[in-house]
């Protein structure tokens, strides 16, 4: 568990139910989230994990209050600190946002402004809500820079991020997110765009720094590997929905739902024999099914019975823990035709 972390404290962040539909051109409407509950509490580290479609975004974008208000229909509850964020003004919103709660996008090529000064873009933050002066914003924002491990933090302030590094770029970015200490930080896919090695520094960074200011950390990722040495909590989605929820540990140590399981044979192992092939899961998220009708992984399951593609399956509390819950009518600790995937050791 995160150092800061405190298991008897109050959640931060309380997600209750989150339903988030968008309404195509034509007039149907997609639902990109239904049914997502969890909590952050104070220091703590949780992660959101999925392929690609899986609402881990969507969710994220809502509870930052980033999603388009038109064509955009958030029903449930998110609660940031005892606060209804669902209910609250823009006006309040934008006070939450950077100074409270801060998010560090996927891309930041795409995230930052190619126009304008990477200190002035990090000044900006520290000025909105620090109400800071423009010359101690920029001195802040060159210790900033060093704290982010860019050297020569003040001769960087004035370069234009097509002139820094996909690395940089991705430091920069995580700058902008913590200049006001925020409470909460989410962290949205922070190393898609970068090398595996850059991916390491960054991953390492951003545990340094959340650690170190007890910031609590959402992190959605893909990759499991990512969060075996960064999160306390896992919840795993797929198809706007989650699927298992558990701490990390017994997670990595027996994963219940098969999709987890399947995410987690996919990582490559340093154990494995050497031309050993990996274990992909077969088919793609475009192969789901509708919720309402039956369970969405069930065209991509190894485990599925009939009722997989007949019924619904319910998110239930597991035996093993509060803490811990599931949404599947065969999970792999059931008697089942095929075996668990190897263990990850976290």
């Amino acid at each position: 568990m995160s150092p800061a972390a405190d298991p008897a404290a109050s959640a931060l962040l309380e997600v209750d139910d989150l339903a988030v539909t968008f309404q195509g051109s034509g007039g149907e409407e997609v639902e990109a989230v239904t049914e997502v509950s969890f909590t952050v509490r104070p220091g703590q580290h949780v992660a959101l994990v999925g392929e690609s479609g899986s609402g881990k975004s969507v969710t994220s974008l809502a509870v930052m209050g980033l999603l388009p208000r038109r064509s955009t229909t958030i029903r449930g509850s998110i609660r940031y600190d005892g606060t209804e964020l669902l209910t609250l003004s823009d006006a309040g919103r934008r006070d939450l946002r950077g100074a409270e709660m801060a998010m560090i996008f996927q891309d930041p090529m795409t995230s930052l402004n190619p126009v304008v000064p990477v200190g002035v873009q990090i000044g900006e933050v520290l000025q909105r809500h620090k109400q800071l002066s423009k010359k101690d914003a920029r001195e802040v924002s060159g210790d900033l820079l060093g704290r982010v491990g860019i050297s020569d933090g003040s001769r960087r302030l004035g370069e234009y991020p097509h002139q820094l590094s996909g690395g940089m770029r991705q430091r920069v970015l995580i700058a902008i997110a913590l200049a006001c200490e925020p409470r909460l930080l989410i962290a949205d896919e922070p190393t898609t765009a970068l090398d595996v090695t850059i991916q390491a520094q960054i991953l390492e960074l951003l545990g340094e720094l959340v650690v170190g200011t007890g910031t609590a950390l959402v992190l959605i990722t893909h990759d499991l590997g990512v969060v075996a040495g960064l999160c306390d909590e896992v919840h795993v989605m797929y198809s706007g929905r989650v699927v298992e929820s558990a701490p990390r540990r017994p997670l990595f140590a027996s994963p219940r739902h098969p999709y987890t399981g399947g995410l987690l044979a996919s990582i490559p192992r340093l154990d494995s024999p050497r031309g050993q092939p990996l274990q992909p899961i077969p088919g793609s998220p475009n192969d789901a099914l509708p919720w309402h009708d039956a369970c969405a992984f069930a065209p991509r399951c190894g485990n599925r019975l009939d009722a997989c593609t007949s019924r619904t399956p319910a998110l239930e509390v597991s035996a093993r823990g509060h803490a811990e819950s599931l949404r599947c009518f065969h999970p792999l600790d059931a008697d089942q035709p095929g075996e668990a995937p190897a263990e990850v050791t976290p």
